[in-house]
């Protein structure tokens, strides 16, 4: 029996707040700790580092930036999306690396750790799920991590629970991104 290290290419956790007190970026880097804890290897995409163009449907792709951010999201068994809520819905960074990056999320599974100011958003990342699996046939987590400011401690960590929740996320997206592997691999074997 194969482990998990050897089942699951790297989970991607894409930081997409470009804020540099951002709460979701604090989520993203609690994924990534989660998911080191399981031994599942990951890699943290911080869009804060990258100098991204809008999307504008022509030159953007020629940009030097995109040829990287491709690889990284087409390299991922799984792919966990940090980002904050915005009139409720996810950030427009996130959005545009979609745009930017599309056919590279083909039949991943992804998830969500979204960063709000209240309560009232929780639905918002139900949009960029649609896209997802309908434009990408995207396998979506149906467990995704919603939290407010009162989630975090006042050190600005993840409060137990959130933590806890992070960590259910995590093993979600390993046991995901491994079933759909075999899947392709017994399909293969069919063939």
């Amino acid at each position: 029996m194969s482990s998990v290290v050897d089942a699951v290419p790297p989970v991607l956790v894409v930081s997409s707040s470009l804020n540099p007190a951002s709460r979701s970026h604090l989520l993203a880097l609690a994924a990534a700790e989660a998911l080191e804890g399981m031994g599942a290897p990951r890699e943290v995409l911080d869009l804060r580092d990258w100098d991204v163009p809008i999307c504008d449907g022509k030159e953007c792709y020629d940009h030097p930036a995109i040829g990287p951010l491709t690889e990284r999201v087409a390299g991922a068994a799984a792919i966990l999306v940090a980002s904050p809520v915005y009139n409720y819905d996810l950030n427009a960074a996130v959005k545009n690396l979609l745009e930017l990056t599309g056919s590279a999320w083909e039949a991943k599974a992804v998830g969500f750790l979204c960063a709000a100011g209240g309560q009232r958003s929780y639905m918002s990342p139900i949009g960029f799920a649609n896209s997802l699996m309908f434009d990408y046939r995207c396998h979506v987590i149906p467990r995704y991590v919603y939290a407010t400011k009162d989630d975090f401690t006042a050190g600005r960590e993840p409060s137990d629970e959130l933590a806890g929740r992070i960590r259910q996320l995590a093993r979600a997206a390993v046991d995901l991104a491994s079933a759909l592997r075999w899947m392709a691999g017994r399909n293969q074997e069919e063939a």
